[in-house]
């Protein structure tokens, strides 16, 4: 919450999402998000690919969603018991396909432009920390040459 505050009129004034606390995002939803938007940033627990439906997002188009990042890979105790109960049910195959190199062939497949996604496993606070320099970079980025806005537009 303290890192949205602080970047909230970072680009645009048009930052929409779902706080997991909130509640849990339905698939309709992601495909919302995901179709609606020019920048998709997930910042959560486990494999992203873990909260949506694979054949749901394979069949998707996406093209003017022109950067996801994926702060994703987060593990706490009860993230990784939901994840083990949930991986019981996937194939070996499905669950290779959530790995962070094939989750970024997939979302290069429906159309997305660059894909920025963790690849190990960390705490909270590592996770912090790199959202934290992500968009201190971004910003100083923007300062300089404005890019950053045109591409998150």
């Amino acid at each position: 919450k303290k890192i949205l505050e602080k970047y909230h009129d970072l680009f645009t004034l048009q930052w929409e999402g779902v706080i997991g606390n909130m509640h849990a995002p339905s698939q309709a939803e992601w495909e919302q998000l995901l179709t609606n938007c020019s920048a998709f940033l997930f910042y959560g627990m486990e494999r992203f690919m873990s909260h949506v439906l694979l054949n749901w997002l394979v069949a998707m188009n996406i093209p003017k969603c022109r950067l996801v990042i994926l702060l994703d890979l987060v593990r706490s105790q009860q993230s990784y018991q939901r994840i083990t109960n949930s991986d019981i049910h996937k194939s070996c195959l499905h669950i290779a396909l959530e790995r962070p190199t094939e989750t970024a062939m997939l979302l290069s497949l429906t159309g997305v432009g660059s894909i920025i996604a963790t690849q190990w496993y960390m705490s909270l606070e590592e996770n912090a920390e790199r959202l934290e320099t992500l968009l201190e970079n971004l910003l100083s980025f923007h300062k300089t040459t404005g890019q950053t806005v045109h591409v998150l537009r």
